[in-house]
This record gives structure tokens, sequence and C-alpha cells, in this order.
């Protein structure tokens, strides 16, 4: 029983009682055709490192969604994996490569390959474990991976399907460049940062010799791509020389002045350079005029021999260099200081190049549309509801995306060169569908790592092949995911599994925040306020970790971590660990009443239409996944209602006949509220339930639900009404200066029906019914009452002193006050205070005096 345990201490009992659950196949789910299906299917970590505290949050909340469903009866399935992350895994390995005095090309493709299944493994298995150190009830018997069999069999066959018909395409355009990766990078894998730069402006000649214009650039090392100078079409200042031709400085190559809406006219000097293969919106432009593109910088970040006499630097390295030779030619204008937005590769963090190549794309218009109106339609819901504006303008704007990475780390593109000339796309090398020969070679290049996750929601249960699993759990029901990869990451499910498996991946998506350290930093190693969260398990148990990361948070919101949060989320459960003891000891000694509801007094009444209320507010707000909400609401409870109230009520009626009744209702109350707190904190509740004799699993119990015997309002009322009085007595008693450990006389005018609840809550010796009240009283819904110390003489010792006292307060704060010099030349706050100190000491000797006629 529970009050055989010392303190809380979770490290005691969390592994045992995990391996408990694993042991009993508690996490497995299966297609059961008795029960309605819920599943979840985990955003799956990279296996570039650990999981830090963002994951710790993002699977606390799946898990509190599984094990409620689990426990309200449904066939819950909680599909584990993680994701290869190319670019970023990539990086890793090579890393570790450098330092053994290797790099992948040394040891070529298939050595690097086990290098990279060795790092998977590792890493995966890592991943795991911290989760379970965490409690997620996920089915790793189902563990999958981007790169498992399943998955390949799914992406070769998305791919060949797209192709087939006409969505898949190879061609150049405008891709973020990482030179030092050597790989095109998506959207999502730029980081941008503020960079404190210069802005050149630099003269550019007529070649009529009419003079000269203007241009500021933060890049003059791309000055020889340049295939314009751009003016806003609306600017006067310039449609005069709209037409002209310039000289382009060092180069000598003419280029035209073109007037297109993409300038700004109150920016920098109006006149823009049009640099077609080294600025994205450049690009823009210059398909719009036709402009040639030509690239002077290549994909080692090197400058070609278009750059003249600095053809094979480093273009960052060059550009001293260049504006030095144009200084000297007379051709800069002036140099200004400037801060500007900068992309960054977020895996090495090299500058990212603009630049134009040939890649592999996926045509999007015909994609987005289905996934843009199942949200229009409500078809697929959002929630937070503020961020369907995002997902639908990301749709409603999308641009091709290129799905080809040039890397070893990956999916390698299951595209086919032929002898004879033909590209063909196929899930196995086979021979060339046109002239039938077997002399084919592979696209060395890999798959975007986005195009395998898109797949997810459908290839883990088994996609392509018709699965039961299939069948059974999707659409799955939903997507737990932070803000910062809806676009990137939930837009391509919704409509790959629309085109794919032939419907939305999920029936609901929750898209929560970030989360901060206590000043509201973003986590950072150059910070240093990371947080290892099996750290937090170490010290403070996993329930700890997952209460202080979601009490509180708001939908869709950033939430803020840290000490403070892990310092009342350990207090809480100290207070649960408490008084489940308490509540064993008694169930105990009473040899484990039968809970009935007859016979309850008036405090059972009131615990049990409080637990009726928070059984209703938890599941309303875990069904509307505002789980910050819900399990406030369970901590309220347990710590308020239960602990503080309702067992010190329970200690007064032990005492008396009433004790068998007493000790039922405090166990049943215990137990209804561990199973509702189960879901957030679930390894202390599983052992306090264990501790009460039950050989069956809590996580597998029923959740609560509301009961309508448990309607007590009359009683609900009174009893709010007597903690509320007794909350007002406390106060008035702390205000009278009384001591806790003096008995006071508790006098009123009423007829009470709590007296011996009232006179031990406020340690009142006695309750006195008198026909008047004299001086300062309590008025309550429950009748008037006033304090009176027992022992008067002492009493009127007291008060005397304390009067004395406020009236020689009294007299200093008039005295400085009515100094005229002190009120003119003192701070207006200090004199402010000065009255409000005067105002309450005349209040409280006012409310002495009264107290003492």
């Amino acid at each position: 029983m529970m009050k055989d345990q010392k303190a809380f201490e979770p490290q005691n009992f969390e592994d045992r009682i995990f391996a408990k659950w694993e042991e009993r196949n508690a996490f497995a789910a299966s297609v059961n055709k008795n029960k309605k299906p819920y599943c979840i299917i985990m955003p799956p970590p990279n296996v570039t490192s650990v999981a830090h505290i963002g994951h710790a949050m993002d699977g606390t909340l799946q898990d509190i969604l599984i094990r409620t469903k689990r426990m309200q009866g449904f066939e819950a399935l909680w599909q584990p994996g993680t994701d290869h992350a190319a670019i970023a895994t990539e990086f890793k390995i090579v890393e570790k490569l450098a330092k053994e005095g290797k790099t992948k090309e040394q040891i070529g493709r298939a050595e690097f390959e086990k290098e990279a299944w060795a790092w998977y493994r590792t890493y995966g298995d890592k991943i795991m474990q911290q989760f379970k150190k965490m409690g997620f009830s996920a089915d790793y018997s189902r563990y999958r991976f981007t790169m498992d069999k399943t998955s390949t069999d799914a992406v070769l066959e998305a791919f060949v399907r797209l192709f087939d018909k006409g969505l898949i395409y190879r061609g150049s355009r405008m891709t973020h460049w990482c030179p030092v990766c050597g790989s095109a990078v998506s959207d999502e894998e730029v980081e941008y940062s503020e960079e404190k730069g210069h802005m050149w402006h630099i003269r550019y000649l007529f070649a009529d010799g009419t003079g000269h214009i203007v241009v500021a650039t933060t890049r003059p090392e791309t000055l020889f791509g340049d295939m314009a100078v751009a003016v806003n079409p609306e600017d006067e200042r310039y449609k005069n020389i709209v037409g002209k031709m310039l000289v382009l400085p060092l180069v000598g190559r003419q280029i035209p002045v073109i007037a297109d809406d993409y300038v700004e006219k109150d920016f920098g000097t109006g006149m823009v350079k049009i640099t077609p293969a080294h600025d994205p919106n450049d690009y823009e432009v210059g398909k719009r005029h036709n402009l040639k593109v030509l690239s002077v910088v290549d994909k080692a970040g090197i400058l070609t021999k278009d750059a003249g006499m600095f053809e094979g630097k480093k273009a960052a390295d060059a550009r001293e260099e260049i504006v030095a030779e144009l200084s000297r030619l007379g051709l800069i204008e002036k140099i200004e200081d400037y801060t500007h937005s900068v992309g960054h590769c977020y895996r090495c963090h090299h500058a990212i190049e603009p630049l134009v190549t040939e890649q592999w794309f996926v045509r999007m218009k015909e994609l987005a549309k289905p996934a843009i109106e199942c949200v229009k339609s409500g078809k697929l819901q959002i929630f937070a509801k503020k961020f369907e504006k995002n997902y639908l303008h990301w749709l409603e704007n999308i641009q091709d995306w290129c799905i080809s990475r040039q890397l070893w780390t990956g999916h390698q593109i299951p595209i086919y060169y032929c002898e004879c000339g033909h590209t063909f796309a196929s899930k196995t090398k086979g021979q060339c569908p046109k002239c039938k020969g077997h002399n084919v070679k592979q696209d060395p290049d890999v798959l975007d790592t986005w195009f395998s996750s898109a797949l997810w929601p459908f290839s883990t249960l088994g996609w392509p092949n018709k699965t039961a699993e299939m069948e059974y759990f999707y659409p799955t029901s939903v997507l737990v995911t932070a803000y910062d990869i809806l676009l990137f990451w939930v837009t391509k499910m919704v409509y790959m599994g629309i085109e794919c498996a032939g419907n939305i991946p999920f029936e609901k998506t929750l898209i929560h925040g970030l989360v901060r350290d206590e000043q509201g930093r973003k986590m950072s190693k150059s910070l240093g306020n990371g947080i290892d969260p099996l750290v937090v398990v170490k010290d403070f148990g996993a329930d700890a970790l997952r209460i202080a990361l979601v009490k509180d948070m708001s939908l869709g919101m950033d939430t803020r971590f840290g000490q403070a949060k892990l310092d009342s989320a350990r207090a809480f459960l100290n207070k649960l660990w408490n008084a489940s003891k308490f509540v064993s000891m008694n169930v105990e000694k009473f040899g484990s009443p039968k809970f009935e509801t007859k016979n309850l007094n008036a405090c059972d009444k009131w615990i049990l239409a409080k637990l009726n209320d928070v059984v209703a507010k938890v599941t309303n707000n875990i069904d509307k996944f505002d789980i910050g909400l819900a399990v406030s609401n369970i901590v309220g409870f347990l710590w308020n209602d239960f602990c503080d109230w309702y067992i010190e009520l329970a200690k007064i009626d032990l005492a008396t006949e009433h004790a068998k009744v007493t000790a039922s209702v405090l166990e049943h109350v215990l137990m209804t509220s561990i199973a509702l707190l189960h879901p957030f904190a679930p390894f202390v509740t599983e052992f306090i339930y264990e501790q009460f004799g039950h050989d069956d699993l809590l996580m597998l119990s029923a959740f609560p639900k509301t009961n309508k015997k448990f309607e007590f309002e009359v009683e609900k009322e009174q009893i709010e009404q007597l903690t509320e009085l007794v909350r007002n007595l406390r106060n008035a008693r702390n205000e009278a200066q009384i001591a806790q450990n003096e008995q006071i006389v508790l006098k009123t005018n009423s007829d009470f029906a709590f007296a011996r609840y009232l006179q031990k809550l406020v340690r009142a010796k006695s309750i006195e019914k008198v026909e008047k009240l004299d001086g300062a009283s309590v008025v309550s819904a429950l009748g008037q009452f006033a304090i009176a110390q027992e022992n008067d003489q002492n009493a009127r010792q007291k008060q005397e002193q304390e009067a004395k006292r406020l009236m020689a307060e009294i007299e200093r704060g008039e005295k400085m006050l009515s100094n005229k010099g002190f009120v003119a030349n003192a701070p207006a706050a200090l004199v402010e205070l000065e009255k409000a100190k005067l105002e309450k000491n005349k209040a409280l000797l006012a409310a002495l005096e009264g107290g003492r006629k």
C-alpha cells in the first residue's frame, strides 16, 4: 500500500513501470473491427542526433491523445519512426569521416552507404529509447524508417506514378545552392539571419557617353552577370532613359535600362541591377524580359571565366579586390553600412548561393487544388484555425517543387538514361521500354528528404500494398506537429495523400508552438540555453517533464519552459503522492469499504460534483486539443479541491461514525482522478493504481465519464460557500495578527449547519450564537461571523499595542504630508506612497477600534 512508500522518487519506479507495460504488450494496436480506429502517425525525428526538448513536447501531446483514446475504447495506434534527413545526416557523416582522415569520395558510394546505415541504426535506437524514458506509448513493434524497404517501395511507386502522369520533369531554374554541401537545398533548409555589411553605390556609364547612373548593390561580385538595370515604369525620374544602353563596369558589355514593376521607386536610388543567374527575383524579371542567364559563380562558389581577371577566386574573397578596382576606375559613388538578411545552409551554416541549376521538379498547380479544397470544405480541420490562412496562402501561391539533391544520402532518383537516348522512370533498373536494351544508367541524384516524408502517413501503413492497416487506420485521425513545418511538410502530406492514397492523410491536424526558455528566447547552442529532456527525467522524473511542458500552454502559441515550471510540476506530484498515502492509510484502516452513493454527506456530495465537473472539462478540452487547459483542470482539481479541501474535511469525518463512507469516497475520487490524470502523468498514476492492489493496468482501464448521480448542485453550492467563508475568516485572522497556534472564538448571529467543519478549519475553540455582533465581522451566504481571541486580556494588550503603533505611524505620516517642503520637493511617487500608507493605517485603526467596542 501507499502508506509504506517513502518520499516521491520517480527514479525508483519509472523504468519498472515501463517494462511492465511492454511485458503486457500494452502499446500494441491491431486491426479490430469491433473497435473504432484512432491513429496518430509520429512525425519522424531526424536521425542526425538525439531527441531534443521540442521532440519531448511534440511527443507528450501525441501521447496524451493516444492514451486518452486508448482508455476511451478506441483501437489506438501510435505509429513510431524516424527520418533519414538526407542533407543533415550526410553532413554529420562527412564530419565523422573527416575526423578519421577520409572523404566520401575516397571510400566510394557503396562504403558510404554502410556508414550511413550504421548512423541510422545508432541514432534511431537512441531516439526510441529516449521516447520510452519519457513514457511515450507508441507501438514500437511497428517502427518504421524513411529508408527501410516499406518506405522505399512507397517512394518508388509514388515517383513512377507522378512521372508517368507527366507531373515530374527536369529543367533549369533558380534554386538555393549550398557550395559546401554541394547540393540544392529546399526553402525549409535555409536559415536567415541579419548580417552587417555594406551597400556599394556603383556608377554605370551610358554607352553614348552622355553621363552615368548610380546602382546600389550588396553583392558587387555578381555584377559580371548583370543583364540589365531596371527602374519602375511609373518613376518619372527615369522615363527618359528606359531603353538606353549602359556599359557594364569591369566588363565593357552593353546592357539595357528596362522598366519593371518589381522595382520599388522609394528604395535606394530606384534603380536595380538585374542578375538573373544569381538572384531569385532577378531571375523572374529576366524571364519577363527575355534576358540571358549567365552564371558567373559556379557550384563551388568560385568566379568563372566571365569574371575576367577575377576568374578562379572565391566570390566572397574577391569582393574587396573588385571594389578596389572599381574605386581605381572612379566608379564607386559611395559606400554605406547596411544590415540585411542572408540565407545560410541550416547544416553547414555557409551562405547560400542562388544559382540556376538543372534539377528534377514536381508540377504543383494540379496537386495543390484538392489540398486547398479539403481545408476550405472542412474535410480537413486545422487547429488552431488561424493557421488555415498560412496553409491556403502557401498552396495558392505554390511554385514547382525541386525534388533532386546532389547527395549520396537518401533515395536515389529512379530515373534511368538509356544509351539509345531515352529517359524513363522505373521501380527497378530493368530494360529500356523503348529499345528493350539493358545498357542504362541511373541518375546519380537523390530525392529531397521531404519526398519520402510526404508519404509517411500511408507508407508506414503498408502502401502501395492494400494492407488491412491501410483499410482500417487510413485516413489517420490527427497529425500533431509544430507550426514551423506546417508549410513544408503538412501541405506535402496532404497533396501526396490525396494523389497517391486517394484520400486526405489525416482528418485533423494540431499545430502547436515551439518550446522557448524562461525568457522567451529560442533554444540554441550559441545561447547555451538548450535543455536535454533526459537530464530533466533523471532529475525530476518523466511526469514532471511532461506536465511542465504542456501545462498552461495555449493552442498554437510558443510556450516557455524552465526551472520554475519543473519545480511547480514536482511540487504537484509530491502533493499527489502524499495525498495517495493518506487515502491508502485510511482505506486500509477501514477495510477498503465499497463505494456507494447512499449515506453520503454534503462534503462527499460536493467533491463528487466537483469530480464530475473536472471530468467534463478535461474531456472537452482534450477533444478541442486545448491540452494546456486540460492538464490545468485536473491539476487544479487535485491540488485545490481534493488535497486542500476535501482531505481536510475528510479528516474531520474520519473521526466520526461516517468514517467508512468517507474512506470509500476518498478512494473513489483518487482512483477516478488518477485515471483522468494518467494521459498527462502516466508513471506516477500507474504506480499509485498498482499500490492500491490492482492487478490490471490503469493505462488499459476506462477513461472517466461524468455520472448523473453526482449532480449534487445544492450540496456543491453549500460547501463552496463554506470554503469561501473559511478563506475569509483566515484572512481576517491574519489581518488581526492572531498567531496560528492561538485558538479563537467565533461569534455568529446565524443558525449554522457546518459548525464542526468551520471550527476545525479556522482553529476555533468554539462557535457562540449571539443576538448582536459588535465590531468587524465576515459576511457570507452562510451567515455573519466575528472573531474573538480566547484570552481577552492578552488580546486587549495586543490590540492596544497595535493601536499605539498605528497612531504613531498616522502622526508621522500627517506631519510629513503637512510639510510643504517635502510635498513640493520629494518625488511624486514617494508622496503618493506616503498618502496611501496614511489612509491604510487610518483604516486599520478604525477596524481595530470597532472590534474593541
